[in-house]
């Protein structure tokens, strides 16, 4: 059995049904040993291990042996255009499979060059992927906390980031070196206990000893179901136990600010970051509505100055390369980043292209694709 689907058997049905029929004319007229070039269109980081995985125990289940000459390893930066791998096999198997691969191997190099991008622009903050619930499938939500993790490998390596410390689900946990997944409650908790200082007592007696993390923003008063929490639990404030997850939505501000309040709150915290120019998006990051750099230091403000300095703060809702570059600028004192935003915005840009560039030994690409050649 395949690692990830589809079986071996169900290929066939999966493929494109040009691909069948080249399989065909191939076994009526001969068939050759062909090499095929895989290479993206833009920058990625170069995530191939699930694809080739399926590759090689779908090859070894159709009776032949692929052989793959990888030009990067794992976790490398490759450039727009440079194939990051050959595979040579026989033409009559490999055609049905071109299209099953690229889907495995695309989508987790972009994944894996917007995980790395934002682990690099907030090295000092830890990444939880919550990506699941945005995902299109299983075989998808696997591909894409892959993909996070060899992201966040490359960030530690190059950058000294503490990069993704775990995920959401169990089922994908083991690629943060986790046993379980990481949460504490969503919105739908605080609904059903009717106040969030009453969720957190639910969840505290439910699994008494662990830290806690809660969300605060259900009811609009972030600020002052943060303190309320807090002054409930001040052991756990104490102990460094509790976080406080700031989800609000883009269509208010978090309890408190406005953009007059907001440009005051970063004049105060991090006045370089207003004194440039910006443009519409960044700013929306810095002062707008919603989880800005500015609500995070004014819920930080409000904490130090009720003594409770040991509580975490977590962020969510949007946080992409960009969001994450300008929260560093903003000097944003987040401790975590609960973000699925590392999943593509233009899903285009996944789309990994495979040339066949040899026959038989013998060179021979479409006009255009010569650059794919080996040399």
């Amino acid at each position: 059995m395949a690692s990830t689907p589809p079986a071996p058997d169900a290929v066939t049905a999966w493929t494109d049904v040009y691909f069948q029929r080249t399989r065909a004319v191939v076994e009526k007229f001969g068939d050759v040993s062909v090499t095929y070039a895989v290479f993206m269109r833009r920058p990625v980081v170069f995530a191939p291990r699930l694809a080739l995985e399926w590759l090689r125990e779908t090859a070894a289940a159709r009776g032949f042996t692929p052989d793959i000459q990888q030009n990067y390893e794992e976790g490398k930066w490759v450039g727009a255009g440079e194939p990051m791998m050959w595979i040579t096999g026989p033409f009559s198997q490999m055609a049905e499979l071109e299209t099953l691969f690229l889907m495995k191997l695309g989508p987790a190099c972009v994944a894996a060059y917007n995980a790395y991008m934002m682990c690099a622009g907030l090295p000092k903050v830890s990444f939880l992927a919550m990506d699941a619930r945005h995902c299109a499938g299983t075989e998808m939500a696997e591909i894409m906390a892959y993909a996070a993790s060899v992201g966040s490998a490359r960030a530690r390596r190059k950058d000294g980031a503490i990069g993704f410390i775990g995920n959401a689900t169990d089922a994908t946990a083991h690629y943060f070196a986790q046993d379980r997944g990481m949460g504490t409650m969503p919105h739908a908790l605080i609904g059903y206990a009717g106040s969030t200082v009453r969720a957190a007592e639910m969840y505290h007696e439910t699994f008494p000893g662990q830290p806690m993390t809660v969300l605060v923003d259900y009811f609009g008063h972030e600020v002052t179901d943060s303190l309320a929490v807090c002054r409930r639990f001040p052991d756990l404030a104490a102990q460094g136990a509790l976080a406080l997850r700031l989800d609000t939505p883009g269509g208010r501000f978090v309890e408190g600010l406005d953009p007059p309040t907001s440009y005051a709150v970063l004049d105060r915290r991090a006045p370089e970051s207003i004194r440039g120019y910006r443009d519409e998006s960044e700013l929306r990051h810095l002062i707008g509505a919603g989880v800005s750099a500015a609500a995070i230091h004014w819920l930080r403000e409000k904490l130090d100055a009720e003594g409770f300095t040991k509580v975490k703060i977590v962020a969510s809702s949007g946080f992409s390369p960009e969001k994450c570059r300008v929260m560093a600028d903003a000097l944003a004192p987040i401790d975590i980043v609960g973000t699925g935003s590392y999943l593509p915005d233009k899903w285009s840009e996944t789309y990994a292209t495979a040339d066949i560039v040899e026959y038989a030994g013998v060179k021979r690409v479409k006009v255009g694709r010569e650059f794919l050649l080996r040399r």
